[in-house]
């Protein structure tokens, strides 16, 4: 691998990526966001939406690996309000990571912080959100990391490169969505549409084609284009693809891939997949839409059971209506054989350039089971859950976690966790059950503010496990501070005796955020090589919002180098 690592470095040695920085050492790259409302009308509704600096999507960021982003935030909202780096590593600037009360407190209305962070060993794609409550359904945008200057690319250069980011439109506020599910116990309404950039595309009633509402790609024949995805949506995995063309993956979560084809594109909410997509040698007099639409397994409830699309347009343009229109196809919403193939195709280069430092021993395993559960209505409330006396919740090892009221980060730096957080969450289920089969008579779940503490650079193996309590489901877990590296996955009950065997431990694909298969497992490993406290959630925010999340405490190391940076002046209080 090493020897074709580099003969793509030597075929494809221009730096050409779009967008371009100047050719310069490291740099700082400075932003300001204003978070602020906007009248945004979407399907003929109308909402005044948080938005930064006025824009839906919001904003990208550009900068390049080894760069030092500084961005000022200003809440001119009513709601609190934090912005989370999603993705970036944050090597001991955890006070920048951004989740409400894990790493800060929320900056409140007229007030401001500035997030201060360097891109260490990361290229490609990642992106920004809010990390309070609901508010990531409209802040977000994209963060584009370049190589360093004059490192090329280890696949083919692109003539262009094109954010592409999959969100979710409410006619409704989301945060008065989430408030009433969490006060009945019920699922939450769904959204009304999903969009590509923003925009709903035409398949929507009163959502035009021709106008504003599509968002639309111009290519040249014969060209070849980066498209960066990013699942910006709040509550669905989704399926990609672009009518009658071929994608090849290259990178995911801001980590090369082996190159390969696919026709189709999964991502979960929190990932980032970059993908080429070479343009027909001439001209097409047709319309090629690019859809995307949910895959949902076993989800109680409802979910946004439609099709979002954009259009790929070759010059000159027509109307979609006046010329040959073509579909691509997507599999079945609970198409899990795909999923799992799409997910054992993604593999690390594992070249000397890029190598793959995955951890061979195991210095600290855990064992998470991951599900939904119950808990029962307070008083003689009737609720809206699986029964009229319970509520939905979410919960790791049975654990639903209590948000806290100080930040973690803060509790654990000053050495005042008493009251804050306690050092016990479970490192396996404390009742083991069959998890992918009859599910236990209790569904009721715990709940604290629990935390795991890890020495650091211990090498972890983290082994998640799907439940069937209310039903097999795949929840996407993202990781903050770390990247991970995937090193198995199978169906039903993870047997600790067989498994560990079929690890790949040679070239597993290196992320942030992994979907747990439906009814399946999957186990990460990585080095606790970052002190500070680590967020761990699931990326549906409605299973997060119902508790499923838990947080890492990694202690300092013994050398300057390996202790967590002192807080900021300006960081918001509690």
């Amino acid at each position: 691998m090493g020897a074709r690592c580099l003969a793509l470095f030597l075929l494809h040695g221009t730096l050409l990526l779009l967008p371009q920085l100047p050719l310069a050492g490291a740099a700082t790259r400075y932003y300001t966001f204003n978070v602020k409302l906007q009248n945004v009308t979407r399907l003929c509704n109308t909402r005044a939406i948080p938005t930064v600096n006025g824009k839906f999507p919001g904003p990208k960021i550009v900068t390049r690996e080894g760069d030092r982003v500084v961005v000022k935030v200003v809440n001119n909202i009513k709601d609190n309000i934090t912005i989370h780096w999603h993705g970036v590593r944050q090597m001991r600037t955890g006070w920048s990571d951004g989740p409400a009360y894990v790493t800060q407190c929320p900056i409140r209305t007229g007030q401001s912080y500035v997030y201060n962070f360097t891109i260490n060993g990361q290229r490609g794609t990642l992106f920004w959100h809010a990390h309070v409550s609901w508010l990531r359904s409209t802040l977000y945008g994209p963060i584009i990391i370049l190589p360093k200057a004059g490192l090329p690319l280890p696949f083919p250069e692109p003539h262009k490169d094109v954010p592409i980011i999959f969100g979710e439109w409410f006619n409704a506020d989301p945060e008065a969505i989430i408030a009433q599910a969490l006060r009945t116990g019920g699922g939450p309404n769904v959204s009304d549409a999903y969009t590509i950039n923003g925009l709903p595309g035409p398949l929507y009633n009163c959502s035009s084609e021709g106008g504003t509402d599509t968002f639309r790609l111009k290519v040249q024949p014969g060209k070849t284009y980066l498209l960066r995805l990013i699942n910006a949506a709040l509550n669905d995995e989704l399926f990609f693809s672009v009518a009658n063309h071929t994608l090849t993956v290259v990178d995911v979560d801001a980590s090369y891939v082996k190159p390969f084809e696919t026709d189709v594109v999964l991502i979960t909410p929190g990932q980032t997949t970059n993908v080429l997509l070479r343009a027909k040698p001439t001209a097409q007099a047709a319309t090629h839409l690019m859809m995307a639409r949910p895959y949902a397994t076993g989800r109680p409830g409802t979910f946004d059971n439609t099709t979002v699309a954009a259009v790929l347009e070759y010059a000159p343009p027509g109307h979609i209506k006046s010329l040959p229109l073509f579909r691509p196809s997507l599999p079945a919403l609970n198409d899990t054989a795909f999923a799992a193939g799409f997910a054992a195709k993604l593999r690390s280069l594992a070249c000397p350039d890029y190598p793959s430092n995955v951890p061979r021993r195991v210095d600290k395993p855990f064992f998470f089971a991951v599900g939904l559960g119950t808990t029962p209505c307070p008083g003689n409330q009737t609720c809206q859950g699986p029964t009229n006396t319970t509520k939905f919740t979410a919960s790791m090892n049975n654990v639903s976690f209590d948000m806290p009221t100080t930040a973690l980060l803060q509790a654990h730096y000053t050495g005042q966790s008493a009251g804050v957080y306690t050092a016990d969450f479970p490192v396996v289920p404390l009742e083991p059950f069959n998890y992918t089969g009859t599910p236990p008579n209790n569904t009721n779940v715990s709940n604290g503010t629990k935390v795991v503490v890890l020495p650091y650079n211990a090498s972890v193996e983290v082994v998640l496990q799907d439940t069937s309590i209310l039903g097999a489901e795949s929840h996407p877990l993202h990781l903050h501070g770390f990247d991970f590296f995937v090193v198995g996955q199978g169906t039903g009950n993870y047997d600790p005796s067989k498994h560990p065997a079929e690890f790949n431990l040679v070239d597993p694909v290196q992320r942030n955020t992994v979907g747990v298969p439906a009814g399946g497992w999957v186990a990460i490993r990585f080095f606790a090589d970052n002190p500070g406290v680590w967020f761990m959630h699931c990326h549906l925010e409605v299973h997060t919002s119902w508790g499923l999340k838990m947080a890492w405490v990694v202690n300092d190391g013994p050398l300057p180098e390996q202790k967590l940076m002192p807080p900021p002046s300006d960081l918001p209080m509690c």
